[in-house]
């Protein structure tokens, strides 16, 4: 069952990833533009996806413990 979960954590991991740059890539086009508030709200996205992903990394190292 564990080596079930441990699957799961590192593909939804690498998923997380994935969505992160491409959420990181929305605010290229915004940059210097007149949407500050869009590009800090997808950077803080961008943030939360990568402690996400910082998160089920590490859940996934201590159950191959």
């Amino acid at each position: 069952m564990s080596t079930n979960v441990l699957a799961e954590l590192t593909v939804t991991a690498e998923h997380m990833d994935r969505y992160r740059q491409r959420v990181a890539g929305l605010a290229t086009p915004l940059i210097g533009g007149s949407h500050d508030d869009v590009v800090a709200a997808i950077y803080e996205a961008e943030r939360a996806l990568r402690t996400a992903q910082r998160m089920l990394e590490r859940a996934a190292k201590l159950l191959e413990r």
